[in-house]
């Protein structure tokens, strides 16, 4: 499981590192400033949710339910939240409406949350 949350989170935050690298260069100019504003969005929690699973990596007093569980709702509340606001950000560029997306967002942004509740039942329970 280790590898699992070195990887992804290595992962999340090299392709955070390109969209951002993207989005303050290539798309300054082709997105309006709220549209460039939700998409450095979706970057930063991206790089948030990276570090946040290379750090869980390292905890060993979690159980291996509670790292799987955390896991699993990082990656896929960082994937559903940030995924779509890309796509959302990037909708008229790329010529489609992507609208129906739109609830995808808030969804992804709840999974974080209970990742992030999870961890803090979890580590209240700690003896020490």
């Amino acid at each position: 499981m280790r590898k699992n949350f070195l990887v992804t989170g290595s992962v999340f935050i090299l392709i955070g590192v390109i969209l951002g690298a993207l989005g303050a260069h290539a798309l300054k100019e082709a997105l309006t400033p709220e549209q460039l504003a939700s998409f450095e969005t979706g970057v930063r929690y991206q790089i948030y949710h990276g570090f946040a699973l290379l750090i869980m990596s390292l905890i060993d007093q979690a159980t291996a339910t509670h790292k799987k569980t955390v896991y699993y709702l990082f990656t896929v509340g960082t994937i559903f939240f940030s995924l779509s606001i890309y796509l959302l950000s990037l909708q008229e560029i790329l010529g489609i409406t992507l609208k129906f997306l739109g609830p995808i967002t808030p969804i992804g942004g709840l999974l974080l949350i209970i990742g992030w509740a999870v961890n803090v039942y979890n580590f209240l329970k700690l003896k020490r």
